[in-house]
C-alpha cells in the first residue's frame, strides 16, 4: 500500500457493516423517488432539477470535505445528495440528450474505469479503509458519483431490455449482491466485492422505489405497476429511515473504524488462490447474468405503447396519414398557431400557452405518421415547432418564456412553413 499524500486525517468514511448497507440502499431508494417528484410531481423540469442538485452536491460536499473525520449526518447527507444528483445526470442523458441506455453505461464503465486507473496509480490502493487524506477523499466522492450514474443507467437498460416491472428486477442485483456477499466470504478480493456490491445496490434501490412508488395499475402499456404510494410518500418514508438509521449511528458510534477496530478481530489474511478462484467466480456469474439479459429480452413481450402515452416506452409506429387525413391535420395546427396569435394579442398569455402546448401534444401524437408521408417536411416542421415552444418554456424549464411580439413573431414563421412545404 503507498504512503498517503496530503493532510492526514482520522478515516473520512464509515466502517462498512450491515448498518453501511441498509441506508446506502435506503439512500439510493430516495434518489430514484425523490428525483422523479421533483422533476415531474412539482413540474421543476429534468434540467433545473439536475442544476438545483449539482448546487447542492457542491454545498454538502464542501461541508463533508471540511470535516475531520466521519461524522454520520454530513457524510450520509452527502451520499442523499450525490444520489439523487447522479440519478438525474443518467436521466438527463437519455430524455434531453437521447443517449441511448447502452451507450451511457459504456461511457460511465469507461469513465470508472479510469477513475479507478488514476486512483491507483496515485495512491496505490482503492480502499475505502484509507480516505484519510484529501485526494483519496475527492477519488472516493468522484467514484460514489460515477457508480450511481453507471448504476442508474445500468438499470434502466436492464428494464429497457427485460420488460420486467419493478417488483420483478429487485431480484436481479438482489441475487447477485448475495453472490457477490458469498465469494467475499469465500476469500474474494475485499476491495473489488465491495465496488461491485456498491454499483448494484443502485439498481436495487431504484427498483424498490418504482415498486413503492409506481401505480397498482399501469395508465399505459409498459407503465410499471408497484403498491401506488407515490414518490412523495416514498421518499418521506425513506428519509424518515434515512434519519433514524442516522441518529442511531451517531449515538452507537458503531460505524466509526476506530470503534469497529476496537470491537471486532482484524479481518482475515488474504489468501491469492482463493481470490483467483473467486474472480473466475464472478466471471462466470458476468456471462450468466448477460445470457439472462439476452434470454429475458428475446422473450414475448410489449415493445411498444399502442396510445403514445406512455413515459417507460416507445410509441408504435404508426400507418401514414391519407391525402385527406393530412390536409386536416395540418389544417388544425393552422388553426392553432392563428388562435394562440389571437390569444396573445388579447394579452391572454395563459389561454395561449395552453394553446401551443396543446400543438405540441398533437404534433407529437401524429410524428410518426407525418414521417411517413414526408420526413423531411416534418423534420423542418418539428424545427420550426422546437423554437415555438422555446418562446413559451414548454420543454425548454430553464428559459423564461419570450415577450408575447417574439411568441407570435416565431407562430408566423411556423404559419409560413405550413403553407410553403406541403407533405
Amino acid at each position: 500500500m503507498g504512503e498517503p499524500t496530503g493532510r492526514q486525517m482520522l478515516n473520512k468514511v464509515p466502517e462498512v457493516t450491515v448498518w453501511f448497507w441498509i441506508i446506502k440502499i435506503l439512500c439510493t431508494t430516495v434518489g430514484e423517488s425523490f428525483a422523479d417528484y421533483i422533476n415531474t410531481t412539482l413540474g421543476f423540469g429534468l434540467t433545473n432539477t439536475m442544476l438545483l442538485f449539482t448546487a447542492v452536491f457542491a454545498v454538502v460536499l464542501t461541508v463533508q470535505f471540511r470535516t475531520k473525520r466521519y461524522s454520520p449526518f454530513p457524510y450520509w447527507l452527502t451520499v442523499v445528495v450525490v444520489s439523487v444528483t447522479g440519478t438525474l445526470y443518467t436521466d438527463m442523458l437519455t430524455d434531453e440528450q437521447h443517449v441511448p441506455l447502452w451507450l451511457s453505461s459504456t461511457v460511465f464503465s469507461v469513465l470508472l474505469a479510469l477513475v479507478f486507473g488514476v486512483w491507483w496509480l496515485r495512491e496505490r490502493t482503492l480502499s475505502i479503509h484509507s480516505i484519510t487524506t484529501f485526494p483519496r477523499e475527492a477519488f472516493y466522492w468522484l467514484t460514489v458519483l460515477v457508480t450511481f450514474a453507471l448504476g442508474t443507467a445500468t438499470g434502466d437498460w436492464t428494464l429497457e431490455l427485460t420488460n420486467w416491472t419493478p417488483a420483478q428486477s429487485v431480484f436481479l442485483p438482489l441475487g447477485l449482491i448475495a453472490s457477490i456477499t458469498a465469494l467475499w466470504k469465500f476469500g474474494a478480493n475485499p476491495v473489488l466485492s465491495f465496488w461491485l456490491a456498491y454499483i448494484l445496490t443502485r439498481p436495487l434501490g431504484a427498483n424498490i422505489g418504482d415498486w413503492l412508488a409506481s401505480p397498482k395499475v399501469a395508465a399505459n402499456p409498459g407503465d410499471p405497476v408497484g403498491l401506488g404510494l407515490g414518490t412523495f410518500i416514498t421518499s418521506l418514508i425513506f428519509l424518515g429511515a434515512i434519519l433514524a438509521t442516522v441518529i442511531y449511528l451517531s449515538i452507537s458510534r458503531s460505524d466509526v473504524a476506530e470503534t469497529y477496530e476496537a470491537t471486532h478481530a482484524p479481518s482475515a489474511t488474504a489468501n491469492a488462490r482463493k481470490e483467483r478462484i473467486a474472480l473466475g467466480a464472478f466471471g462466470v456469474i458476468a456471462a450468466g447474468t448477460a445470457a439472462l439479459m439476452v434470454w429475458a429480452h428475446n422473450q414475448p413481450h410489449v415493445t411498444c405503447d399502442p396510445t403514445g402515452q406512455s413515459e417507460t416506452m416507445p410509441a408504435c409506429p404508426k400507418p401514414a396519414l391519407t391525402g385527406d387525413q393530412t390536409t386536416a391535420a395540418v389544417a388544425k395546427y393552422e388553426n392553432l398557431a392563428q388562435t394562440a396569435i389571437t390569444q396573445d394579442r388579447a394579452g391572454k398569455a395563459a389561454a395561449s400557452h395552453a394553446t401551443v402546448q396543446k400543438m405540441r401534444d398533437d404534433w407529437d401524437a401524429d410524428a410518426t405518421s407525418l414521417q411517413a408521408v414526408n420526413k423531411k417536411t416534418w423534420t423542418l416542421l418539428d424545427n420550426q415547432m422546437d423554437a415555438v415552444l422555446k418562446t413559451y418554456a414548454i420543454d425548454h424549464g430553464h428559459i423564461k418564456p419570450a415577450p408575447a411580439a417574439k411568441q407570435e413573431k416565431q407562430l408566423k414563421v411556423l404559419l409560413a412553413d405550413f403553407k410553403s412545404h406541403r407533405f
